[in-house]
């Protein structure tokens, strides 16, 4: 049986992305361990962080599509951080089935605190790394991500 070939593009990107899966294994424990002391996990940062981005409060759906998770494990995530008070639900005029999820005071305490510890942590992070590097990095991963969505809105 013939072995499909990769072009040398498809080999750079191949290790990229299983560097990728390396780092955001990475990312996550050392992200658990700095919130850790705040009740949090980096699940429950990021589900916050995106609770903090939206304009108005939105749906578990919603937030779900904005992480690019699904509904179901946002979805525990919110009852989860809902039994610890740092979210609540709000009814949703357009939709009486899907709640309108709403940052707490103690879930934004929370958060602040979550970023007061983020930020001596990245700034270490990205210590020696150039901005000009950093943002060439994010451009190659912004682009990978939008044909990733694109392909995958049209098979859908």
């Amino acid at each position: 049986m013939k072995r499909a070939k990769r072009t040398p593009e498809g080999d750079a990107l191949t290790d990229l992305v299983l560097d990728l899966f390396r780092l955001d294994s990475l990312l996550l424990t050392a992200g658990d361990r700095l919130v850790a002391s705040l009740g949090l996990t980096s699940a429950r940062w990021q589900v916050l962080g995106a609770i903090v981005s939206a304009e108005r409060p939105q749906p578990v759906a919603w937030l779900a599509r904005d992480l690019g998770g699904n509904r179901q494990n946002v979805q525990r995530i919110i009852n989860d951080l809902h039994r610890d008070d740092l979210v609540s639900f709000e009814i949703n005029p357009h939709h009486r089935r899907a709640q309108l999820v709403v940052l707490t005071e103690i879930g934004r305490r929370t958060f602040e605190a979550a970023m007061e510890l983020q930020a001596p942590w990245i700034n270490d992070l990205s210590e020696g790394l150039s901005v000009k590097e950093i943002r060439t990095v994010h451009r190659v991963i912004t682009a990978l991500r939008d044909k990733l969505e694109s392909s995958q809105d049209k098979s859908a």
